[in-house]
């Protein structure tokens, strides 16, 4: 969940990899830390630090150095501490790493290391990589061959910079099951966790797979499969200027202008693919599996966090359209399930950066058994897309709060699209059906800025302001709408702190109920549709123990404010596409809670975006 970085070429490397780091701040931001190198006059800068990094790029010299690498950390192993910022060294100070992953035999191994006399001064499992090198230094001499005999011994999951002030000219990458990517100039070399951390003027960039180590000598580069020492030949991917866009403009936190971004993520994630006036649904990925996808009779979706929830909508979704049994599943979860495979299942894979470690397990689990895979992810390349036989990028742009916002709506409507497209397969809707949806899901983006429009925005900014204070909150909502009630309570909890918990409505009575009073707010998600009589009932028995409620329906819907405290007003839309419109008010009240609170919002405590390591 780190992120790590290293720069090898003309330019001046330390301001490339400290503006690295701060683009991956929200990968980890524990601690961090730089190794720069001038091999002209054997120069080396170390330093590491507890704080944030605008605090920390004041303090950089702004010397030339040819070489750097840095690291943003997430702590794992040890608490957060100077001695456990990384890089982290060997015995003699030459051998310098820094890691994204875990080291699951570090004990082991560091045990084996001391009865061979090193000594170790951190707590993490990074620190055992460059003795390792070290060790196999001695009886190697070829670093190179050291290097990949260590990397053997390594179990658990590794993204590895290194650099040995032996070998002045080198920076050595090293990949397994954690995100590893290069970048190629006419300038030099960066080796990163992300494509977001490459700096202007990297063109092309190569994705790295897990066995694979590449070594930067001067002005070339080669790849080499560790396991077996045999060269392997990648492929150069252009890089895309767009995604070098980091700002907040005029906006105080990038979650609140990702928020007002929902709308735009929507209409990227429909482009091209819908034809509302011809009733006609294009998704490249499905259309070239159709037959595979005819014989489907089970789909199961699966992510974490707020990936799992746009899971669970899915699940509701598909199985109500194009009557295929699903199940949602947490990755965290199915990737140590005992689980038949059967040949006729789809497995959807949902990942905002496509890097997520459980996500990618059960990708690996359901290759094996030759099941069918769909990927639906934001970020282009990413091992997840790589990895499925087909998918749909969401194309939502970056997304640079750890808090997700429109990274989870466009995951909502590629679900929207999936379900529409098998149900139109499978002759579940109807041509006038289909078209009818289409149309309406093409509004969506209007919709939502009328959510976002002054007066709404200042409704809810206010509600934030009356309610912050309270230290437990309950969300409600039934069918598609329960998703929605995990997502909106993960919200306010990531980065308010205030304790929320999402629940299915119906559910209230067999255990919840007994928590309600005055002192403890509910918000009931109450647009009207088949099941609206049913949430009143609940909402009744709210009002019946004195619960205050801030209730979100449609625009409408008048006798609503009559039974609560407050209400949330957003436009009225077909079912299945309401909870694309509910979302975003509750992103907003998270986000204003927080803000009056005072809190970290873009980087939340104990938090990082990207959850790479296990």
């Amino acid at each position: 969940m780190c992120g790590i970085i290293g720069y090898i070429g003309k330019k001046s490397a330390l301001p490339i990899v400290v503006k690295g780091l701060e683009k991956m701040e929200y990968r980890g931001y524990d601690s961090l830390g730089v190794l720069a190198y001038n091999k002209s006059n054997n120069l080396l800068y170390f330093k590491k630090s507890t704080s944030r990094i605008k605090v920390f790029k004041s303090q950089i010299t702004d010397s030339y150095y040819n070489l750097a690498l840095g690291h943003t950390r997430w702590a794992t192993h040890g608490r957060t501490s100077i001695k456990n910022a990384h890089p982290q060294f060997d015995c003699s100070k030459n051998i310098f790493v820094v890691h994204n992953g875990i080291i699951e035999n570090f004990e082991e191994l560091k045990k084996f290391l001391i009865t061979r006399g090193h000594k170790f001064i951190s707590q993490t499992d990074t620190e055992v990589i460059p003795h390792l090198i070290e060790e196999n230094l001695k009886k190697e001499k070829n670093y190179q061959k050291a290097v990949s005999q260590s990397l053997k011994f390594l179990n658990g999951s590794f993204a590895l910079v290194i650099f040995n002030r032996n070998e002045p000219d080198k920076l050595i990458g090293a990949k397994f099951s954690s995100p590893l990517i290069l970048g190629i100039s006419k300038d030099g070399f960066v080796l990163a966790s992300d494509i977001l951390a490459m700096n202007k003027n990297i063109n092309k960039v190569v994705y790295l797979d897990d066995g694979e180590m590449v070594e930067i000598n001067n002005s070339v580069f080669k790849i080499l499969n560790f396991k077996n020492n045999q060269k392997v030949n990648k492929s150069l991917v252009d890089l895309k200027p767009e995604i070098f866009g980091k700002t907040k403009n005029s906006y105080e936190h990038f979650m609140l202008k990702e928020i007002k971004e929902e709308s735009q993520a929507i209409k990227n994630t429909l482009r091209g693919r819908i034809f509302p006036l011809k009733g006609q649904i294009k998704i490249a990925g499905l259309e070239t599996h159709k037959n595979n996808l005819r014989s489907i009779n089970k789909i199961i979706i699966t992510g974490c966090g707020s990936a799992y929830y746009a899971a669970l909508f899915g699940k509701y979704l598909i199985e109500d359209l194009s009557g295929i049994e699903t199940e949602a599943l947490v990755a965290s979860e199915l990737r140590y399930k005992k689980f038949i495979y059967h040949q006729n299942t789809l497995i959807i894979a949902i990942s905002q950066s496509g890097e997520t470690a459980d996500t990618l397990e059960v990708l690996k689990i359901a290759k094996k058994n030759k099941v069918l895979t769909m990927g639906i992810v934001n970020v282009v390349g990413s091992a997840i897309s790589r990895l499925v036989d087909f998918g749909i990028y969401t194309y939502a742009g970056p997304e640079y709060a750890v808090a997700s916002t429109k990274a989870f709506s466009s995951q909502l409507v590629a679900l929207v699209l999936t379900t529409l497209y098998l149900a139109k397969e499978n002759k579940k809707i109807s041509q006038k059906e289909l078209k009818n949806y289409l149309k309406e899901l093409a509004k969506t983006p209007d919709y939502l800025n009328k959510i976002f429009s002054y007066s709404q925005e200042q409704k809810i900014k206010s509600l934030a302001k009356k309610y912050n204070h309270y230290k437990n909150f309950l969300y409600l909502g039934r069918k598609f709408n329960y998703p929605i009630a995990l997502e909106g309570a993960l919200k306010l909890k990531e980065i308010s702190y205030i304790h929320a918990e999402g629940y299915p409505a119906g559910e209230m009575k067999h255990g919840p109920i007994a928590l309600i009073d005055k002192n403890f707010p509910i918000v009931v998600i109450a647009p009207e549709d088949s099941l609206y009589e049913k949430i009143i009932s609940n909402l009744e028995e709210i009002k019946a123990r004195n619960g205050k409620i801030i209730a979100l329906t449609t625009i409408g819907n008048k006798n609503l404010a009559k039974k609560v405290e407050e209400v949330i007003y957003v436009p009225k839309t077909l079912e299945i596409l309401q909870p694309i419109l509910l979302i975003a008010p509750l992103h907003l009240f998270a986000y204003y809670c927080a803000k009056f609170l005072k809190k970290d919002i873009d980087r939340p405590r104990n938090l990082a975006k990207s959850v790479t390591v296990e």
